[in-house]
């Protein structure tokens, strides 16, 4: 059977990514899965699989060479069993890199997308750990996310039983390699040498760690992959940025009639029609009339990049967790086709479909519980965007007109924002104006 090139699959916008690992050379024989290198993004690190069972007749590639989707590989030699078939998108295999761990709500780059709102497929679970191996631990099965190492070394540390964490990795930027893992189990003298204590006050101190089995059972159940990558991202996002809340109250009666009119007809086609949809259309209207909204801090945080686009994510809530894709053009959309775009990728959010492609480019998001309750809540603003929308379920209240009191239907607005960009005024003003164009449909075609 004729040698056949592997190349890279789909790795989103990424390109010329760095080498870190190759797992292989010539002559080896390898699985269906088996990883062939190790990338190395600014956002993740990620494996590029054997697409079938084979043999590797030639290498194409070594440490330091940088590929993109398409780059070859390796030149494989198929076995009898099947044709080689080309792998499935490397979005779905990424791991967390400490510099750039990835997805709010996803953590974006600087366009404003994410990569946390990915999904793998499920690891086969690992061996057990050889009983005689020295220096190994009894760990239970992880990713440990915190640690700057390839998702093989992960594969092979929770093989042999090994925790990451303790390990000082002697490869580029501080990672973990596979040799470091096998010095470790060889013993102390062997392994590399400890990191040095930060200086006092260089960090946040970790919680103490605690062995709740003493005060009754307990069991292990490990984060959703989705939670594991947005996780590291809203750490940093919380940590990062100075947030303020300002909550206030929209009177949607009138509009809530308008919705209903429009759900009616919009069923018997086959979508639904949601106050969701009158609030991208309210939001493209306060960006536009207060554009520092609309903008990101540059790097040197001495200046405002202005996006002139509106695209506006919408948190899904998923089987595994929160993702955050992002509806575009929306100033160029009206309500009935948000309704179906929304509709449409909400379902692919749940199917776990989403692309790195439908979860980039974000200026400014909306995170809704109005299908679940509350009273109002502080949604973590997306950075690198400077605001996100909360909001929660409407409810009937008695307000007073000047003369008596009348029962409205009032729906809560929770705005996070980044206080270095926006102060507490302009806030107030954004989300004034929300509820001024949210009282009165007729205003979101102004």
């Amino acid at each position: 059977m004729a040698a056949t090139e592997v190349k890279v699959p789909d790795i989103g916008d990424f390109k010329d990514v760095p080498i870190i690992e190759v797992h292989v050379k010539e002559g080896d024989s390898v699985n269906a899965e088996d990883p062939l290198i190790t990338l190395e993004s600014d956002k993740a690190t990620m494996d590029v699989p054997a697409p079938a069972a084979g043999k590797i007749e030639k290498l194409l590639v070594k440490v330091g060479d940088r590929v993109s989707e398409g780059t070859p590989i390796p030149a494989l030699q198929g076995t009898e069993e099947g044709a080689l078939t080309p792998p499935t998108s490397l979005l779905s295999q990424q791991e967390p890199a400490p510099q750039r761990q990835a997805a709010v709500a996803a953590g974006p780059s600087q366009g404003g997308g994410t990569a946390a709102a990915t999904l793998e497929r499920p690891t086969p679970p690992p061996g057990p750990p050889p009983a005689a191996a020295v220096g190994a631990v009894p760990v239970p099965a992880s990713d440990f996310g915190g640690v700057h190492a390839s998702p093989s070394v992960r594969r092979v540390a929770r093989e042999l039983g090994v925790d990451l964490t303790k390990i000082k990795g002697t490869g580029e930027k501080n990672r973990v390699t596979k040799e470091d893992v096998l010095a470790f189990l060889r013993g102390p003298a062997a392994a590399p040498a400890a990191a040095p204590a930060p200086a006092a006050g260089a960090g946040i101190p970790e919680i103490p760690a605690q062995d709740f089995s003493k005060f009754g059972p307990v069991e292990t159940r490990p984060l959703s992959r989705i939670k594991r990558i947005s996780g590291p991202f809203l750490h940093r996002a919380w940590l990062n940025v100075p947030h303020v809340t300002q909550n206030d109250e929209a009177d949607v009666t009138e509009t809530e009639a308008y919705r209903k009119q429009l759900d009616t007809a919009a069923r018997e086609k086959g979508y639904r029609v949601t106050m969701l949809a009158f609030l991208l259309k309210a939001s493209v209207s306060a960006l536009r009339k207060f554009p520092d909204f609309n903008s990101s801090l540059t790097p040197e945080k001495d200046a405002l990049i202005m996006k002139r686009y509106y695209h506006i994510g919408i948190a899904v809530d998923t089987p595994d967790g929160l993702v955050v894709p992002v509806i575009r053009d929306v100033d160029r959309k009206g309500v009935d086709e948000l309704s179906q775009e929304m509709g449409a990728i909400s379902k692919k959010a749940r199917d776990g479909k989403l692309t790195a492609n439908d979860m980039q480019g974000g200026c400014f998001t909306i995170s809704s519980l109005g299908g679940i309750g509350g009273t109002s809540f502080t949604p973590i603003v997306n950075a690198p965007e400077v605001a996100i929308l909360g909001v929660v379920r409407s409810k009937m209240s008695p307000v007073w007109n000047g003369k008596e009191f009348l029962p409205r239907l009032m729906l809560p607005l929770s705005l996070s924002y980044d206080h270095r960009v926006i102060d507490g005024a302009l806030a107030a003003r954004f989300v004034r104006h929300l509820c001024h164009v949210l009282e009165d449909a007729r205003r979101l075609v102004l």
